[in-house]
């Protein structure tokens, strides 16, 4: 993720570039107005490494048998009521 964080300090020299140039053009005292970014904000660097992957959910033995027996009930059903 360096270089969303390379990316962010290139955009605000960007924006400080701009000041001071509307700054010597001979523009309003005052700093001009900061452009908002369209779309969907980009994710954090800090957000992204922070969060560790959740982990995997496992069955037991047991429980995957008693799913397993449940389906093939259903399926004796459905088949039972088609004859």
């Amino acid at each position: 993720m360096e270089v969303n964080r390379i990316l962010a300090e290139i955009d605000a020299q960007i924006a400080k570039l701009q000041q001071a140039r509307a700054l010597l053009a001979g523009g309003s005292s005052a700093a001009p107005a900061v452009k908002k970014a369209v779309g969907r904000p980009r994710k954090s660097i800090t957000t992204s490494a922070s969060k560790a992957t959740p982990k995997k959910r496992t069955l037991s033995a047991e429980a995957r048998k008693r799913i397993a027996d449940a389906q093939k009930k259903r399926w004796a059903e459905t088949r039972k009521s088609q004859k």
